[in-house]
């Protein structure tokens, strides 16, 4: 079976999870369409990089991402970086040659990741494959939704409603991260998680052709974090603590039409007491409507019009073997899957994509129109009026 080098760039949370990803990938997905070796891992904290390789079972570990760009042995390159280096990493990493996926969001201005689109254009003339990590439209009820809503089961989608509310950066005490400086991640909750959001609904309803939104930053500073690693406010500073602005939002909402002609609302924060993960959709269409919550991810909620009166509403969906993607997983429906098996399903789709010379279902040409949008709410909120994507 054909083996493929894997370069892992950046070693913290999401580092984490694509060395999980890759490692369980052909213990789930078997046969797999190609075993991921685990070759080298970087990062620019020389102690971390060391810690990395032997946690994560690297043949050896590095300081600086182009000694994985430029190694001839490897063919993969995993970027697990912030936003404000993904177009110069992928970049590099497509003229040499190596199939990438990068992060999301694909980068930290419109204009990087209508770069990074470019180069993929003379790479896969190459057969060079490209890929952004939006994991959570390969969810099995979400593809479950998609299935309902080209199989006509909801008829014509009316309305869409998306919603990704967190709460880790509710505590004014958690710390200036990068996620919370502009000219390293872009924006800030419309970057982060409301791309997802915006992923999913588009993946879902088509594209989306006009917004108007409002976007706003509640806690104006923060404690200045200690050393480079994101701890996605696991960690809590005192009151002394020196404090820097913070210049990106915390919320954003919008409302959204989209090109196929339905309507809808998407509202992103990261500020939202009791809301851990909660990324939800619900669709309406004429003959129907779909409702998922990833905090039950293995749940898929429809009601079909059709149904006689006495019976009709909302009923649930367990996913299982039945489901995409679950003959590879669990055998019995409420087993469940978790991130962890969700990050080996985008491997699958990525390394299959490798294997069989085709481009995934997010590319960087899908990721780049999300960054249009992106765009668009951050531009509507400046005019206070409609934008064009």
């Amino acid at each position: 079976m054909k083996k493929l080098n894997v370069g892992v760039i950046g070693a913290g949370f999401m580092g984490k999870a694509h060395v999980v990803g890759y490692s369980n990938m052909p213990k789930l997905f078997w046969p797999a369409p190609a075993i991921p070796v685990m070759k080298t891992v970087c990062d620019i904290v020389p102690e971390i990089a060391a810690e990395a390789k032997d946690r994560f079972s690297f043949e050896k570990s590095c300081t600086d991402w182009r000694d994985i760009v430029n190694d001839p042995e490897i063919d993969v390159v995993s970027i697990c970086t912030p936003n404000n280096v993904h177009a110069e990493m992928s970049i590099a990493a497509l003229e040499a040659g190596k199939h990438v996926l990068c992060e999301k969001p694909l980068a930290s201005t419109l204009q990087e990741a209508e770069a990074m689109e470019a180069a993929t254009k003379k790479a896969a003339e190459k057969g060079v494959i490209h890929m952004t990590a939006y994991q959570y439209r390969r969810i099995p009820a979400v593809c479950l939704a998609k299935k309902f809503i080209d199989d006509g089961s909801i008829g014509e989608v009316l309305n869409v409603r998306c919603t990704y509310l967190q709460c880790w950066s509710a505590d004014p005490s958690s710390p200036l991260s990068w996620r919370f400086q502009k000219d390293i991640a872009g924006a800030g909750t419309l970057g982060d998680i409301g791309s997802h959001a915006i992923d999913i609904a588009q993946y879902l309803a088509g594209d989306i052709d006009e917004v108007v939104s409002m976007v706003k930053t509640y806690i104006p500073e923060r404690p200045v974090q200690e050393g480079g690693v994101d701890l996605l406010g696991t960690v809590k500073l005192g009151a002394d603590a020196q404090k820097a602005p913070v210049d990106v939002d915390d919320e954003a909402s919008f409302l959204a039409r989209f090109k196929d002609g339905a309507v809808g609302s998407i509202e992103a924060t990261r500020n939202a007491w009791g809301r851990n993960n909660f990324l939800t959709i619900e669709l309406h269409g004429t003959k129907g409507s779909i409702a998922f919550n990833y905090e039950r991810l293995n749940e898929l909620q429809v009601c079909f019009a059709d149904d006689p009166d006495y019976c009709r509403g909302f009923k649930t969906i367990y996913t299982g073997p039945a489901h995409f993607y679950g003959p590879a997983t669990w055998n019995i429906p409420g087993m469940n899957i978790g991130y962890g098996e969700l990050k080996a399903i985008e491997m699958f789709d990525f390394i299959s994509a490798i294997a069989d010379g085709v481009q995934p279902s997010t590319n960087f040409a899908v990721a780049a129109q999300i960054e249009r949008v992106v765009a668009a709410v951050l531009a509507s909120a400046r005019d206070k009026a409609w934008r064009k994507v």
